[in-house]
């Protein structure tokens, strides 16, 4: 579960001095993953610019170069080259619309798209909790205005689903494009603690997974179609929009450009982060396992049916993890091919490195501690990584 209010900086600095990195603390005992340290950290990288909660950091394919920066708050920023601004230009304004509290912080605007040919269609995504009914996400589709095709127009909502959520925690809330023109969303257990309605083992809620839709077709009754090759297709009682299941509340949903693999960071519960490869049909564990582990009295041991993530760690090294995204930019060769998360407790920030033959994990650098609540990890069209916090910063890497 992530946190309802902000730590003070104390619990941050102490949870930050737990130990470790040992292979019993990370959970994978093997020697030969390297952990050596890099001495590569953050930087501000806009000095004088502060924004509320800024939880998207994404750009779009398109002739002009700007990166577009989301507000839980429900406000579309975007920004230019100069690194000197204060106050960031409006893309698209939908507060009136979105709920967002401080102690309901899992709530608000939480996820933004853009077309893969939004150059020609201007179409964009967005993931909010609206205001109009308690704890009910909106999955929509925006597009520009014909007046000013610089600005996102409001009026232009088309909603695609309507999601009824029984609490105000686990919402998931990613957005992202697949290299197969569709588009994934990640979806929370439901909220709550233990996963009580035993959602993430349940094909017939679309709670605790990962969709996959068609926005480019539509279904008889839908605004959006289901690929014919969703692998729950046809099958009796199962949620045909459903792409992979059995996850808590994925924070982090990413492809690497690269190699079009999936990336999913689920937050644990009780002990365990986890980093996932997400496969078409795959079953993650959840409830029933977190981590690699048993989780409760009804859990269950290791399955070949059930998918253990390819790297987890401890509640003593962190306990909140911010799912990142591949690094394939060029200031930092020593990343590329890395994935980059951190901890939104502890401010700690890893690069991990992943052997698709060998398939395990190779190395797990610590890179230097942010001592920020880092909420979401962004790509420029330069391919370099930019990450966002709680209290209204960007940040860029910088070697120390």
């Amino acid at each position: 579960m992530r946190v309802a209010r902000q730590w003070a900086a104390s619990i941050l600095l102490a949870i930050g001095a737990c130990v470790g990195y040992g292979d019993v603390v990370c959970g994978q005992a093997d020697m030969a993953v390297d952990q050596t340290p890099l001495r590569i950290g953050i930087r501000k990288a806009y000095a004088n610019l502060r924004l509320r909660r800024p939880i998207v950091f994404t750009t779009a394919n398109e002739d002009m170069d700007r990166i577009f920066v989301a507000s839980q708050y429900g406000v579309i920023y975007q920004l230019g080259s100069d690194r000197t601004i204060d106050n960031a230009p409006v893309f698209m304004d939908i507060e009136e619309r979105v709920t967002y509290k401080d102690y309901e912080n899992e709530e608000g605007f939480l996820g933004l798209a853009f077309h893969p040919r939004f150059r020609e269609n201007g179409y964009f995504f967005v993931y909010y909790t609206t205001r109009q009914e308690p704890h009910t996400s909106v999955i929509a589709r925006f597009s520009l205005k014909r007046d000013d095709p610089r600005q996102g127009d409001p009026d232009s909502e088309l909603e695609l689903l309507r999601i009824r959520q029984p609490f105000w925690n686990h919402n998931g809330g990613n957005l992202v494009f697949g290299p197969d023109g569709y588009l994934y969303i990640s979806l929370g257990d439901g909220g709550a603690a233990n996963d009580p309605f035993g959602n993430g083992q349940n094909l017939g809620t679309l709670f605790g997974s990962i969709l996959r839709i068609d926005v480019d077709r539509q279904d008889p009754g839908k605004n959006y179609a289901i690929p014919k090759d969703n692998p729950f297709v046809g099958r009796p009682g199962a949620c045909p929009e459903i792409y992979a299941y059995g996850l808590r509340n994925v924070w982090g949903l990413s492809f690497d450009p690269a190699t079009g693999a999936l990336w999913a960071a689920d937050v644990g519960q009780d002990l365990w982060e986890e980093i996932n490869l997400i496969t078409k049909g795959g079953n993650y564990g959840w409830n029933l396992r977190e981590g690699k582990h048993r989780f409760g009295r009804q859990g269950s041991e290791a399955r070949p049916d059930l998918i253990d993530p390819i790297w987890e760690y401890h509640h003593s090294v962190g306990k909140s993890i911010t799912g990142g995204v591949v690094y394939r930019g060029k200031r930092f060769p020593e990343l590329v091919g890395c994935y980059l998360y951190a901890d939104y407790i502890t401010g700690k920030l890893w690069a991990l490195r992943y052997d698709y033959d060998e398939k395990r994990v190779v190395a797990n650098h610590p890179l230097q501690d942010t001592g920020m609540p880092i909420i979401s990890f962004g790509v420029d069209r330069q391919g370099e990584v930019y990450l966002t916090d709680t209290f209204g910063f960007i940040y860029e890497l910088e070697r120390r």
